[in-house]
């Protein structure tokens, strides 16, 4: 059907398995100190305070992994390694500035 699957394999299903799969590393997700607090504190509603995730984050053994996977993947809510939307705008560009 649609040319994706083979309708002759044994479990056609197997084939599109690989088709959604990350080539990404997060390894480090299972580490980062978010995984065990309230996610609300890293998605606060629009004018709302970062203070309590940032702190979380400054203790992170992760912190500069989850920023680097925020700014390549263009995450665009939250706050990642330690930093807002705006302020990963700003970091992203001042970086690009540099190169």
């Amino acid at each position: 059907m649609w040319g994706v699957v083979d309708d002759s394999a044994e479990d056609p299903m197997s084939e599109l398995w690989g088709l959604f799969k990350s080539d990404d590393d997060v390894s480090w997700q299972h580490k980062a100190l978010c995984s065990q607090t309230d996610p609300e504190a890293f998605f606060p509603e629009k004018g709302g305070s970062t203070r309590d995730a940032k702190q979380v984050c400054a203790r992170c053994e992760v912190r500069e992994q989850c920023l680097q996977w925020a700014i390549e993947h263009d995450e665009r809510f939250g706050i990642w390694g330690g930093l807002s939307e705006r302020e990963r705008r700003r970091y992203k560009k001042e970086h690009k500035e540099r190169a």
